[in-house]
């Protein structure tokens, strides 16, 4: 895992989502582009559950999706590790999955990567022996910060809506 020599990484803080980061994540992400290859912008409602489940998987596994926040302190987004969804019926269910999203405005700063490299380091402290990310093949930002991260392509597959998806794994 290394970084550029040329631009060190942002700083980035996480944070366990409050019930306000709802209505910041609704905000940063209600952007078609952000939301691409993720089924669209969502209703507030789905953050208000979203928000809630992850403040139940830091109290439950001492991990979620945490809020992502600039040097200045302001909400870009979130990055974190959950398990994947049994409710989903596909993917790698029981797998610890990390993950980040950022706003629009956020992307090609290095911020998803400084928050993923907090991610792993943290994961690692609770004890999770290795992490996958699902990634949209698509996605190349998403796909570029798995590689950058040294996040190992386990699987080519096609998830259930007919896009082209890839598992990256990365052991501790």
């Amino acid at each position: 895992m290394t970084t550029s020599p040329t631009r060190p990484l942002p700083a980035v803080q996480l944070r366990v989502p409050t019930h306000e980061d709802a209505h910041a994540w609704h905000g940063v992400f209600d952007d078609p582009d952000v939301m691409e290859f993720l089924g669209g912008p969502a209703e507030l409602s789905f953050y208000v559950e979203f928000t809630a489940r992850q403040r139940m998987h830091d109290a439950q596994l001492g991990y979620c999706l945490w809020t992502l926040l600039d040097g200045d302190g302001a909400v870009i987004g979130f990055t974190g590790a959950q398990p994947w969804p049994r409710e989903k019926g596909w993917g790698p269910v029981g797998e610890i999955e990390i993950g980040w999203r950022l706003g629009r405005e956020h992307w090609g700063r290095g911020y998803a990567y400084a928050a993923a490299l907090a991610t792993l380091e943290r994961v690692r402290e609770a004890g999770v022996p290795h992490v996958v990310a699902m990634v949209d093949a698509r996605n190349t930002r998403s796909v570029a910060v798995a590689e950058r991260l040294g996040m190992d392509l386990a699987e080519e597959f096609t998830t259930p809506g007919g896009n082209p998806g890839r598992r990256y794994r990365l052991e501790f």
